[in-house]
């Protein structure tokens, strides 16, 4: 690994750790799918009480933010971002997004929501801190 990157193993680990999750969630929309005997190439109903609903969001809302993780994760580690800042928020994103997974696929609501909260707020803190340093 280059020196640049060095100090941003955890960033990096957490970037593939990401990937792994989404190709569980896939793999998991994909069975529900599958066992529900749903058509492929046809919409899934939007109806929060339908397991298969929830799977389908979990995934979708992954593929929302993992685009905006990249970006901004890159970004920071480029612009020489604070190395524990980085590693410690690109951690409470994954753990967010573990987070959100679960209390969707159980259908907590609120929970969920609180997830997304702080899975947001973890990307704009990693992007804070690229900023900070570009800057600075």
């Amino acid at each position: 690994m280059t020196d640049l990157l060095a100090p941003y193993q955890l960033s990096i680990l957490v970037l593939g750790l990401s990937g792994a999750l989404f190709l569980v969630q896939l793999a998991v929309v994909d069975i529900i799918a599958i066992k529900q005997k749903h058509p492929p190439g046809v919409a899934v109903a939007q109806d929060p009480d339908d397991f298969l609903f929830r799977c389908n969001r979990v995934f979708a809302n992954s593929n929302e933010t993992v685009g905006i993780l990249i970006l901004v994760v890159m970004f920071a580690m480029l612009s020489g971002a604070n190395p524990s800042w980085l590693n410690g928020l690109a951690v409470v994103y994954l753990a967010s997004r573990v987070g959100h997974m679960a209390c969707y696929y159980l259908g907590k609501k609120l929970m969920r929501s609180v997830s997304f909260g702080i899975c947001y707020v973890s990307l704009l803190g990693i992007f804070g801190i690229g900023l900070s340093a570009w800057i600075g």
